[in-house]
Protein backbone atom coordinates (compact mmCIF):
# COMPACT_ATOMS: atom_id res chain seq x y z
CA UNK A 1 0.00 0.00 0.00
CA UNK A 2 3.06 2.31 -0.18
CA UNK A 3 2.32 3.87 3.21
CA UNK A 4 5.39 4.37 5.37
CA UNK A 5 4.70 3.61 8.99
CA UNK A 6 7.71 4.44 11.16
CA UNK A 7 7.74 2.80 14.57
CA UNK A 8 10.40 4.11 16.95
CA UNK A 9 11.41 1.20 19.15
CA UNK A 10 13.37 1.28 22.40
CA UNK A 11 16.26 -1.08 21.74
CA UNK A 12 18.59 -2.53 24.31
CA UNK A 13 22.27 -1.88 23.74
CA UNK A 14 24.05 -4.47 21.58
CA UNK A 15 27.33 -6.02 22.64
CA UNK A 16 30.72 -4.52 21.77
CA UNK A 17 30.76 -1.24 19.90
CA UNK A 18 30.58 -1.55 16.13
CA UNK A 19 30.26 1.02 13.32
CA UNK A 20 26.59 0.00 13.14
CA UNK A 21 26.03 1.98 16.34
CA UNK A 22 27.54 5.20 15.02
CA UNK A 23 24.41 6.53 13.34
CA UNK A 24 21.42 4.54 14.60
CA UNK A 25 18.00 5.33 13.17
CA UNK A 26 14.51 4.30 14.27
CA UNK A 27 13.60 0.95 12.73
CA UNK A 28 10.69 1.32 10.28
CA UNK A 29 9.10 -2.02 11.25
CA UNK A 30 8.92 -4.10 14.45
CA UNK A 31 12.23 -5.92 14.94
CA UNK A 32 13.70 -8.29 17.54
CA UNK A 33 15.41 -6.90 20.64
CA UNK A 34 19.08 -5.87 20.31
CA UNK A 35 18.51 -4.66 16.75
CA UNK A 36 20.13 -1.49 15.41
CA UNK A 37 18.92 0.13 12.19
CA UNK A 38 20.81 2.62 10.08
CA UNK A 39 21.61 3.92 6.62
CA UNK A 40 24.55 3.39 4.29
CA UNK A 41 25.20 6.52 2.24
CA UNK A 42 26.34 5.70 -1.30
CA UNK A 43 26.54 7.41 -4.70
CA UNK A 44 23.38 7.10 -6.75
CA UNK A 45 25.59 6.33 -9.75
CA UNK A 46 29.13 5.26 -9.01
CA UNK A 47 30.27 5.97 -12.57
CA UNK A 48 28.98 9.56 -12.20
CA UNK A 49 29.54 10.60 -8.54
CA UNK A 50 27.58 13.52 -7.20
CA UNK A 51 24.14 12.83 -5.77
CA UNK A 52 24.07 10.36 -2.87
CA UNK A 53 21.29 8.14 -1.59
CA UNK A 54 20.73 6.12 1.58
CA UNK A 55 20.45 2.33 1.74
CA UNK A 56 18.65 1.04 4.84
CA UNK A 57 19.92 -1.88 6.89
CA UNK A 58 19.31 -3.56 10.25
CA UNK A 59 21.70 -5.53 12.47
CA UNK A 60 20.40 -7.87 15.13
CA UNK A 61 23.24 -8.62 17.57
CA UNK A 62 23.41 -12.09 19.07
CA UNK A 63 24.11 -12.46 22.79
CA UNK A 64 24.68 -16.21 22.58
CA UNK A 65 27.65 -17.42 24.61
CA UNK A 66 28.94 -19.31 21.56
CA UNK A 67 28.35 -16.33 19.23
CA UNK A 68 30.16 -16.76 15.91
CA UNK A 69 32.10 -13.80 14.50
CA UNK A 70 30.73 -13.99 10.96
CA UNK A 71 27.06 -12.94 10.61
CA UNK A 72 24.40 -13.87 8.08
CA UNK A 73 23.36 -11.07 5.71
CA UNK A 74 20.03 -11.31 3.92
CA UNK A 75 18.31 -9.35 1.17
CA UNK A 76 14.68 -9.68 0.03
CA UNK A 77 13.84 -10.68 -3.54
CA UNK A 78 11.73 -8.90 -6.09
CA UNK A 79 13.37 -6.68 -7.27
CA UNK A 80 11.77 -4.26 -4.86
CA UNK A 81 10.83 -6.59 -1.97
CA UNK A 82 11.66 -5.53 1.61
CA UNK A 83 14.16 -7.36 3.81
CA UNK A 84 13.68 -6.31 7.45
CA UNK A 85 10.38 -8.17 7.82
CA UNK A 86 12.37 -11.45 7.70
CA UNK A 87 14.63 -10.51 10.61
CA UNK A 88 12.60 -12.33 13.29
CA UNK A 89 12.60 -15.63 11.39
CA UNK A 90 16.29 -15.38 10.53
CA UNK A 91 17.12 -14.69 14.18
CA UNK A 92 15.45 -17.97 15.14
CA UNK A 93 17.37 -19.87 12.45
CA UNK A 94 20.74 -18.31 13.41
CA UNK A 95 20.60 -17.58 17.17
CA UNK A 96 24.39 -17.78 17.52
CA UNK A 97 25.19 -15.20 14.82
CA UNK A 98 24.49 -11.57 14.18
CA UNK A 99 21.88 -11.20 11.45
CA UNK A 100 22.07 -8.31 8.98
CA UNK A 101 19.26 -7.40 6.60
CA UNK A 102 20.04 -4.96 3.83
CA UNK A 103 17.35 -3.22 1.82
CA UNK A 104 17.76 -2.64 -1.88
CA UNK A 105 18.51 0.93 -2.95
CA UNK A 106 15.18 2.46 -3.88
CA UNK A 107 13.37 -0.05 -1.66
CA UNK A 108 10.61 0.74 0.80
CA UNK A 109 12.87 1.71 3.71
CA UNK A 110 15.75 3.21 1.74
CA UNK A 111 15.84 6.88 0.71
CA UNK A 112 14.55 7.69 -1.79
CA UNK A 113 11.97 4.92 -2.11
CA UNK A 114 11.03 4.27 -5.73
CA UNK A 115 7.33 3.75 -5.17
CA UNK A 116 5.44 3.76 -8.44
CA UNK A 117 1.75 3.23 -7.64
CA UNK A 118 0.89 4.46 -11.13
CA UNK A 119 2.35 1.39 -12.85
CA UNK A 120 1.29 -1.05 -10.11
CA UNK A 121 -2.33 0.06 -10.41
CA UNK A 122 -2.16 0.05 -14.19
CA UNK A 123 -0.76 -3.49 -14.29
CA UNK A 124 -3.60 -4.86 -12.17
CA UNK A 125 -5.87 -2.63 -14.23
CA UNK A 126 -5.07 -4.75 -17.28
CA UNK A 127 -7.78 -7.05 -15.93
CA UNK A 128 -10.36 -4.25 -15.88
CA UNK A 129 -12.69 -3.10 -18.63
CA UNK A 130 -11.43 -1.07 -20.37
CA UNK A 131 -7.84 -2.15 -19.56
CA UNK A 132 -5.46 0.45 -18.16
CA UNK A 133 -2.74 2.05 -20.28
CA UNK A 134 0.47 0.86 -18.61
CA UNK A 135 2.73 2.93 -20.85
CA UNK A 136 0.97 6.19 -19.95
CA UNK A 137 1.09 5.31 -16.25
CA UNK A 138 4.82 4.56 -16.53
CA UNK A 139 5.43 7.95 -18.13
CA UNK A 140 3.66 9.68 -15.24
CA UNK A 141 5.75 7.77 -12.71
CA UNK A 142 8.98 8.54 -14.61
CA UNK A 143 8.21 12.25 -14.69
CA UNK A 144 7.30 12.33 -11.00
CA UNK A 145 10.50 10.56 -9.97
CA UNK A 146 12.58 12.79 -12.23
CA UNK A 147 11.00 15.79 -10.53
CA UNK A 148 12.31 14.41 -7.23
CA UNK A 149 15.82 14.24 -8.68
CA UNK A 150 15.87 10.45 -9.11
CA UNK A 151 18.17 9.11 -11.81
CA UNK A 152 16.75 5.71 -12.72
CA UNK A 153 20.05 4.65 -14.25
CA UNK A 154 21.46 4.26 -10.75
CA UNK A 155 18.99 1.53 -9.77
CA UNK A 156 20.33 -1.69 -11.26
CA UNK A 157 21.89 -4.94 -10.11
CA UNK A 158 25.52 -3.82 -10.38
CA UNK A 159 24.93 -0.89 -8.04
CA UNK A 160 22.98 -3.04 -5.55
CA UNK A 161 25.86 -5.52 -5.49
CA UNK A 162 28.33 -2.72 -4.75
CA UNK A 163 26.09 -1.51 -1.90
CA UNK A 164 26.27 -4.91 -0.15
CA UNK A 165 30.07 -5.01 -0.49
CA UNK A 166 30.30 -1.48 0.94
CA UNK A 167 28.04 -2.37 3.87
CA UNK A 168 30.41 -5.10 5.07
CA UNK A 169 33.20 -2.55 5.29
CA UNK A 170 30.96 -0.09 7.15
CA UNK A 171 29.89 -2.68 9.71
CA UNK A 172 33.44 -3.92 10.24
CA UNK A 173 32.89 -7.64 9.67
CA UNK A 174 35.89 -9.50 8.24
CA UNK A 175 33.68 -12.12 6.62
CA UNK A 176 30.01 -12.94 6.50
CA UNK A 177 27.56 -15.47 5.06
CA UNK A 178 25.41 -14.34 2.15
CA UNK A 179 21.76 -15.35 1.91
CA UNK A 180 19.49 -14.41 -0.99
CA UNK A 181 16.27 -15.66 -2.49
CA UNK A 182 14.74 -15.07 -5.91
CA UNK A 183 16.21 -11.89 -7.38
CA UNK A 184 18.49 -11.36 -4.38
CA UNK A 185 20.02 -14.80 -4.98
CA UNK A 186 21.42 -13.30 -8.17
CA UNK A 187 22.65 -10.28 -6.20
CA UNK A 188 24.34 -12.38 -3.53
CA UNK A 189 26.05 -14.59 -6.11
CA UNK A 190 27.51 -11.46 -7.66
CA UNK A 191 28.56 -10.15 -4.23
CA UNK A 192 30.42 -13.40 -3.58
CA UNK A 193 32.26 -12.99 -6.89
CA UNK A 194 33.04 -9.32 -6.26
CA UNK A 195 34.12 -9.77 -2.62
CA UNK A 196 35.62 -13.26 -2.29
CA UNK A 197 37.79 -12.33 0.70
CA UNK A 198 34.74 -11.25 2.67
CA UNK A 199 32.50 -14.21 1.78
CA UNK A 200 32.51 -17.29 4.00
CA UNK A 201 29.51 -19.08 2.45
CA UNK A 202 26.60 -18.43 0.09
CA UNK A 203 22.99 -19.65 0.30
CA UNK A 204 20.81 -19.09 -2.77
CA UNK A 205 17.08 -19.81 -2.78
CA UNK A 206 15.18 -20.15 -6.08
CA UNK A 207 18.00 -18.74 -8.20
CA UNK A 208 16.16 -17.02 -11.08
CA UNK A 209 16.67 -17.72 -14.79
CA UNK A 210 18.06 -14.99 -17.08
CA UNK A 211 15.59 -12.15 -17.50
CA UNK A 212 13.98 -12.72 -14.09
CA UNK A 213 10.57 -13.46 -15.56
CA UNK A 214 8.33 -16.46 -15.07
CA UNK A 215 7.82 -18.48 -18.22
CA UNK A 216 4.49 -19.68 -19.47
CA UNK A 217 3.42 -22.20 -16.80
CA UNK A 218 2.45 -24.85 -19.37
CA UNK A 219 5.71 -26.74 -18.81
CA UNK A 220 5.23 -26.65 -15.05
CA UNK A 221 1.68 -27.94 -15.42
CA UNK A 222 2.97 -30.71 -17.66
CA UNK A 223 5.42 -31.70 -14.95
CA UNK A 224 2.54 -31.83 -12.49
CA UNK A 225 0.54 -34.07 -14.85
CA UNK A 226 -2.09 -31.42 -15.46
CA UNK A 227 -1.21 -30.00 -18.87
CA UNK A 228 -4.43 -31.19 -20.52
CA UNK A 229 -6.58 -29.62 -17.80
CA UNK A 230 -4.54 -26.42 -18.01
CA UNK A 231 -4.98 -26.17 -21.77
CA UNK A 232 -8.74 -26.84 -21.45
CA UNK A 233 -9.04 -24.10 -18.84
CA UNK A 234 -7.11 -21.63 -21.02
CA UNK A 235 -9.19 -22.49 -24.09
CA UNK A 236 -12.47 -22.17 -22.17
CA UNK A 237 -11.59 -18.77 -20.73
CA UNK A 238 -10.25 -17.47 -24.03
CA UNK A 239 -13.56 -18.41 -25.64
CA UNK A 240 -15.62 -16.98 -22.81
CA UNK A 241 -13.73 -14.77 -20.32
CA UNK A 242 -14.80 -14.94 -16.70
CA UNK A 243 -15.81 -11.95 -14.62
CA UNK A 244 -14.62 -12.20 -11.05
CA UNK A 245 -15.18 -9.90 -8.10
CA UNK A 246 -11.89 -9.26 -6.28
CA UNK A 247 -10.37 -6.74 -3.89
CA UNK A 248 -7.73 -4.37 -5.25
CA UNK A 249 -5.19 -4.02 -2.37
CA UNK A 250 -3.68 -0.97 -4.02
CA UNK A 251 -6.95 0.98 -3.88
CA UNK A 252 -8.63 -0.90 -1.02
CA UNK A 253 -11.88 -1.59 -2.84
CA UNK A 254 -13.57 -4.28 -4.88
CA UNK A 255 -13.48 -4.39 -8.66
CA UNK A 256 -14.59 -6.77 -11.37
CA UNK A 257 -11.71 -8.54 -13.12
CA UNK A 258 -12.14 -9.89 -16.63
CA UNK A 259 -9.97 -13.00 -16.89
CA UNK A 260 -9.18 -14.59 -20.26
CA UNK A 261 -7.31 -17.83 -20.74
CA UNK A 262 -4.03 -16.07 -21.45
CA UNK A 263 -4.61 -14.00 -18.31
CA UNK A 264 -4.96 -17.26 -16.38
CA UNK A 265 -1.56 -18.33 -17.69
CA UNK A 266 -0.05 -15.07 -16.42
CA UNK A 267 -1.76 -15.35 -13.03
CA UNK A 268 -0.53 -18.92 -12.62
CA UNK A 269 2.97 -17.79 -13.57
CA UNK A 270 2.89 -15.66 -10.41
CA UNK A 271 1.03 -18.10 -8.15
CA UNK A 272 3.17 -21.14 -8.98
CA UNK A 273 6.21 -19.48 -7.42
CA UNK A 274 4.66 -20.55 -4.14
CA UNK A 275 5.47 -24.20 -3.45
CA UNK A 276 2.18 -24.71 -1.64
CA UNK A 277 0.17 -23.51 -4.62
CA UNK A 278 2.16 -25.74 -6.97
CA UNK A 279 1.22 -28.75 -4.84
CA UNK A 280 -2.50 -28.15 -5.40
CA UNK A 281 -2.31 -26.68 -8.91
CA UNK A 282 -3.62 -29.84 -10.64
CA UNK A 283 -6.83 -29.71 -8.60
CA UNK A 284 -7.10 -25.97 -9.23
CA UNK A 285 -6.79 -26.09 -13.03
CA UNK A 286 -9.03 -29.16 -13.26
CA UNK A 287 -11.80 -27.24 -11.49
CA UNK A 288 -11.18 -24.19 -13.68
CA UNK A 289 -11.42 -26.38 -16.77
CA UNK A 290 -14.84 -27.53 -15.55
CA UNK A 291 -16.03 -23.94 -15.10
CA UNK A 292 -15.49 -23.13 -11.40
CA UNK A 293 -14.60 -19.47 -11.93
CA UNK A 294 -14.84 -18.61 -8.22
CA UNK A 295 -11.34 -20.06 -7.85
CA UNK A 296 -9.95 -17.23 -9.97
CA UNK A 297 -10.39 -14.69 -7.18
CA UNK A 298 -7.40 -15.92 -5.11
CA UNK A 299 -5.20 -15.78 -8.22
CA UNK A 300 -6.22 -12.20 -9.03
CA UNK A 301 -5.76 -11.07 -5.43
CA UNK A 302 -2.39 -12.82 -5.15
CA UNK A 303 -1.15 -10.71 -8.06
CA UNK A 304 -2.48 -7.59 -6.37
CA UNK A 305 -0.78 -8.50 -3.09
CA UNK A 306 2.53 -9.03 -4.88
CA UNK A 307 2.26 -5.67 -6.62
CA UNK A 308 1.48 -3.97 -3.30
CA UNK A 309 4.42 -5.63 -1.54
CA UNK A 310 7.18 -4.34 -3.82
CA UNK A 311 8.40 -0.93 -4.91
CA UNK A 312 7.27 -0.93 -8.53
CA UNK A 313 9.65 1.84 -9.56
CA UNK A 314 12.67 -0.12 -8.35
CA UNK A 315 11.32 -3.34 -9.85
CA UNK A 316 11.07 -1.86 -13.31
CA UNK A 317 14.30 0.12 -13.11
CA UNK A 318 16.16 -3.14 -12.48
CA UNK A 319 14.01 -5.18 -14.84
CA UNK A 320 14.49 -2.80 -17.76
CA UNK A 321 18.25 -2.46 -17.33
CA UNK A 322 19.15 -6.08 -16.52
CA UNK A 323 17.59 -7.27 -19.77
CA UNK A 324 14.35 -6.15 -21.36
CA UNK A 325 11.27 -8.38 -21.48
CA UNK A 326 10.60 -10.21 -24.77
CA UNK A 327 9.17 -8.15 -27.61
CA UNK A 328 5.97 -10.20 -27.71
CA UNK A 329 4.25 -12.27 -25.05
CA UNK A 330 0.71 -13.51 -24.50
CA UNK A 331 1.19 -12.98 -20.75
CA UNK A 332 -0.17 -9.57 -19.80
CA UNK A 333 2.31 -9.27 -16.94
CA UNK A 334 5.27 -9.56 -19.32
CA UNK A 335 3.62 -7.27 -21.87
CA UNK A 336 3.07 -4.69 -19.11
CA UNK A 337 6.76 -4.86 -18.12
CA UNK A 338 7.70 -4.21 -21.74
CA UNK A 339 5.35 -1.21 -21.89
CA UNK A 340 7.09 0.30 -18.86
CA UNK A 341 10.53 -0.33 -20.31
CA UNK A 342 9.51 1.26 -23.62
CA UNK A 343 8.22 4.34 -21.79
CA UNK A 344 11.31 4.68 -19.62
CA UNK A 345 13.77 4.02 -22.47
CA UNK A 346 16.64 3.01 -20.19
CA UNK A 347 19.78 1.55 -21.72
CA UNK A 348 20.38 -2.06 -20.84
CA UNK A 349 23.06 -2.66 -18.21
CA UNK A 350 23.26 -6.47 -18.08
CA UNK A 351 23.90 -8.15 -14.77
CA UNK A 352 27.57 -8.60 -13.80
CA UNK A 353 29.37 -11.15 -15.94
CA UNK A 354 30.61 -12.85 -12.77
CA UNK A 355 27.20 -14.46 -12.35
CA UNK A 356 27.63 -16.73 -15.32
CA UNK A 357 31.38 -17.01 -15.91
CA UNK A 358 33.34 -16.68 -12.68
CA UNK A 359 34.17 -19.51 -10.32
CA UNK A 360 32.95 -18.68 -6.85
CA UNK A 361 35.50 -19.49 -4.17
CA UNK A 362 33.05 -19.78 -1.28
CA UNK A 363 30.90 -22.89 -0.76
CA UNK A 364 27.40 -22.45 -2.19
CA UNK A 365 24.14 -24.09 -1.23
CA UNK A 366 21.23 -23.80 -3.68
CA UNK A 367 17.62 -24.42 -2.66
CA UNK A 368 14.72 -24.51 -5.10
CA UNK A 369 11.45 -26.32 -5.53
CA UNK A 370 11.77 -28.82 -8.35
CA UNK A 371 8.70 -27.34 -10.00
CA UNK A 372 9.42 -23.69 -9.29
CA UNK A 373 8.87 -21.80 -12.60
CA UNK A 374 10.91 -18.87 -11.29
CA UNK A 375 14.04 -20.93 -10.52
CA UNK A 376 16.78 -21.68 -13.02
CA UNK A 377 17.82 -25.32 -13.52
CA UNK A 378 21.37 -24.13 -14.28
CA UNK A 379 23.80 -24.21 -11.37
CA UNK A 380 26.66 -21.79 -10.83
CA UNK A 381 29.99 -22.84 -12.31
CA UNK A 382 32.53 -23.97 -9.77
CA UNK A 383 30.11 -23.98 -6.86
CA UNK A 384 29.43 -27.00 -4.68
CA UNK A 385 25.67 -27.19 -5.09
CA UNK A 386 23.22 -29.33 -3.14
CA UNK A 387 19.95 -28.83 -4.99
CA UNK A 388 17.03 -29.27 -2.64
CA UNK A 389 13.27 -29.49 -3.01
CA UNK A 390 12.78 -27.14 -0.09
CA UNK A 391 12.15 -23.42 -0.14
CA UNK A 392 13.78 -21.54 2.73
CA UNK A 393 10.88 -19.28 3.66
CA UNK A 394 8.27 -22.02 3.82
CA UNK A 395 9.95 -25.23 4.86
CA UNK A 396 11.37 -26.28 8.23
CA UNK A 397 13.56 -28.91 6.59
CA UNK A 398 15.07 -26.27 4.31
CA UNK A 399 15.78 -23.96 7.25
CA UNK A 400 17.50 -26.74 9.17
CA UNK A 401 19.66 -27.58 6.18
CA UNK A 402 20.63 -23.95 5.68
CA UNK A 403 21.56 -23.59 9.36
CA UNK A 404 23.67 -26.75 9.17
CA UNK A 405 25.39 -25.58 5.98
CA UNK A 406 26.26 -22.17 7.43
CA UNK A 407 27.58 -23.85 10.60
CA UNK A 408 29.93 -26.03 8.52
CA UNK A 409 30.05 -25.15 4.80
CA UNK A 410 32.72 -27.79 4.15
CA UNK A 411 30.60 -30.70 5.38
CA UNK A 412 29.30 -33.10 2.72
CA UNK A 413 25.78 -32.18 1.61
CA UNK A 414 22.90 -34.30 2.82
CA UNK A 415 20.12 -35.49 0.58
CA UNK A 416 17.21 -33.26 -0.47
CA UNK A 417 14.23 -32.71 1.73
CA UNK A 418 11.44 -35.22 1.16
CA UNK A 419 8.79 -34.44 -1.39
CA UNK A 420 5.61 -33.07 0.07
CA UNK A 421 2.83 -35.63 0.03
CA UNK A 422 0.12 -34.94 -2.53
CA UNK A 423 -2.82 -33.09 -1.06
CA UNK A 424 -6.22 -34.65 -1.73
CA UNK A 425 -8.72 -31.82 -1.90
CA UNK A 426 -12.41 -31.25 -2.30
CA UNK A 427 -12.17 -28.20 -4.52
CA UNK A 428 -14.25 -25.26 -3.29
CA UNK A 429 -13.81 -21.51 -2.96
CA UNK A 430 -15.55 -21.51 0.43
CA UNK A 431 -12.45 -21.56 2.72
CA UNK A 432 -10.89 -18.62 0.87
CA UNK A 433 -14.14 -16.67 1.07
CA UNK A 434 -14.40 -17.44 4.79
CA UNK A 435 -10.81 -16.34 5.37
CA UNK A 436 -11.66 -13.02 3.73
CA UNK A 437 -15.06 -12.67 5.45
CA UNK A 438 -15.09 -14.70 8.69
CA UNK A 439 -18.79 -14.13 9.41
CA UNK A 440 -19.53 -16.50 6.53
CA UNK A 441 -18.55 -19.31 8.93
CA UNK A 442 -21.42 -18.46 11.31
CA UNK A 443 -23.54 -21.48 10.21
CA UNK A 444 -20.69 -23.85 11.14
CA UNK A 445 -20.17 -22.18 14.53
CA UNK A 446 -23.92 -22.11 15.21
CA UNK A 447 -24.27 -25.80 14.35
CA UNK A 448 -21.38 -26.76 16.65
CA UNK A 449 -22.79 -24.68 19.50
CA UNK A 450 -26.27 -26.15 19.04
CA UNK A 451 -24.83 -29.69 19.10
CA UNK A 452 -22.92 -28.97 22.30
CA UNK A 453 -26.00 -27.58 24.04
CA UNK A 454 -28.08 -30.50 22.77
CA UNK A 455 -25.55 -33.04 24.04
CA UNK A 456 -25.29 -31.52 27.50
CA UNK A 457 -29.01 -30.98 28.06
CA UNK A 458 -30.01 -34.39 26.66
CA UNK A 459 -27.37 -36.18 28.68
CA UNK A 460 -28.58 -34.50 31.88
CA UNK A 461 -32.12 -35.60 31.12
CA UNK A 462 -31.11 -39.13 30.05
CA UNK A 463 -32.41 -38.74 26.49
CA UNK A 464 -30.43 -40.99 24.18
CA UNK A 465 -31.48 -39.84 20.69
CA UNK A 466 -30.76 -36.13 21.07
CA UNK A 467 -27.61 -36.89 23.08
CA UNK A 468 -26.19 -39.05 20.30
CA UNK A 469 -27.32 -36.45 17.78
CA UNK A 470 -25.35 -33.75 19.60
CA UNK A 471 -22.36 -36.06 19.99
CA UNK A 472 -22.31 -36.88 16.26
CA UNK A 473 -22.46 -33.20 15.36
CA UNK A 474 -19.62 -32.34 17.74
CA UNK A 475 -17.55 -35.20 16.32
CA UNK A 476 -18.09 -33.80 12.83
CA UNK A 477 -17.14 -30.27 13.91
CA UNK A 478 -14.04 -31.46 15.77
CA UNK A 479 -12.75 -33.73 13.01
CA UNK A 480 -13.41 -31.09 10.34
CA UNK A 481 -11.66 -28.40 12.36
CA UNK A 482 -8.68 -30.68 12.95
CA UNK A 483 -8.39 -31.57 9.25
CA UNK A 484 -8.50 -27.90 8.21
CA UNK A 485 -5.99 -26.94 10.91
CA UNK A 486 -3.53 -29.64 9.83
CA UNK A 487 -3.85 -28.61 6.19
CA UNK A 488 -3.28 -24.95 7.10
CA UNK A 489 -0.18 -25.92 9.09
CA UNK A 490 1.31 -27.99 6.27
CA UNK A 491 0.14 -26.00 3.24
CA UNK A 492 -1.91 -22.88 3.90
CA UNK A 493 -2.05 -22.16 0.16
CA UNK A 494 -4.17 -25.28 -0.32
CA UNK A 495 -7.06 -23.58 1.48
CA UNK A 496 -7.36 -21.13 -1.40
CA UNK A 497 -8.36 -24.10 -3.54
CA UNK A 498 -10.41 -26.32 -1.28
CA UNK A 499 -10.71 -28.39 1.88
CA UNK A 500 -9.26 -31.82 2.74
CA UNK A 501 -11.11 -34.48 0.78
CA UNK A 502 -11.74 -36.52 3.92
CA UNK A 503 -14.16 -33.83 5.08
CA UNK A 504 -16.66 -35.24 2.59
CA UNK A 505 -16.74 -38.40 4.71
CA UNK A 506 -16.94 -36.46 7.96
CA UNK A 507 -20.03 -34.74 6.59
CA UNK A 508 -21.97 -37.99 7.09
CA UNK A 509 -21.56 -37.51 10.84
CA UNK A 510 -23.40 -34.21 10.44
CA UNK A 511 -26.12 -36.02 8.48
CA UNK A 512 -26.42 -38.63 11.24
CA UNK A 513 -26.61 -35.82 13.81
CA UNK A 514 -29.48 -34.11 12.00
CA UNK A 515 -31.34 -37.41 11.41
CA UNK A 516 -31.14 -38.30 15.12
CA UNK A 517 -32.23 -34.78 16.04
CA UNK A 518 -35.25 -35.00 13.73
CA UNK A 519 -36.10 -38.42 15.15
CA UNK A 520 -35.98 -36.99 18.67
CA UNK A 521 -38.26 -34.19 17.49
CA UNK A 522 -41.04 -36.74 16.91
CA UNK A 523 -41.05 -37.45 20.64
CA UNK A 524 -40.33 -33.95 21.89
CA UNK A 525 -41.82 -31.09 19.91
CA UNK A 526 -40.75 -28.34 22.23
CA UNK A 527 -38.97 -25.21 21.09
CA UNK A 528 -35.41 -26.29 22.09
CA UNK A 529 -35.72 -29.44 20.01
CA UNK A 530 -37.41 -27.59 17.14
CA UNK A 531 -34.62 -25.01 17.18
CA UNK A 532 -31.90 -27.69 17.15
CA UNK A 533 -33.58 -29.47 14.23
CA UNK A 534 -33.97 -26.23 12.26
CA UNK A 535 -30.32 -25.26 12.83
CA UNK A 536 -29.16 -28.73 11.79
CA UNK A 537 -31.27 -28.83 8.62
CA UNK A 538 -30.22 -25.32 7.64
CA UNK A 539 -26.58 -26.22 8.25
CA UNK A 540 -26.76 -29.24 5.93
CA UNK A 541 -28.22 -27.12 3.16
CA UNK A 542 -25.41 -24.56 3.63
CA UNK A 543 -22.71 -27.21 3.85
CA UNK A 544 -23.66 -29.27 0.80
CA UNK A 545 -24.71 -26.41 -1.47
CA UNK A 546 -22.05 -23.79 -0.67
CA UNK A 547 -19.09 -25.36 1.12
CA UNK A 548 -18.96 -28.64 -0.77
Amino acid sequence: MFIRVVLALALSAPPSATPAQADPSPCPVPVPARTVCGFLEVPERREAPGRTIKVAYAVRHSLARDRKPDPVVFMGGGPGAPSMRHLERLTRVFPDRDVVTVEQRGGAWSRPALACPETAQALLGRLREPPSDVGAAAARCRDRLAGQGVDLRGYRTGEIVADVVALRSKLGYETWNLLGTGYSARVMAAVAAADPAGTRSVVLGSYPPPGDGADDPAAVMAGLGARDAFERAVARLNARPARVSAVDPLLGREFTARVRGDDLAALLGVALRDAGTAAVAPALVSALAEGDDALLRPLVERLGDELAAREAGLYHAVRCQDGRPPAASRLFTVAADKAVCDAWNLSEAPEPAALSTATLKAPVYVLAGRRDPAASPVTLLGARVDRSHSVLAADDCGRRKVAAFVADPAAPPSGPCPEARPVELRVTAAPYEIAKTPWLAVPFALFAAACLIQLVTAALKGLALPAFGGLSGLAFAGLTGQAVWELAASNASALTVGVPAIIEWYAWLAVVSVVLTLAALLHNRRWPQITAAAIGAGFLVWWFTWVL
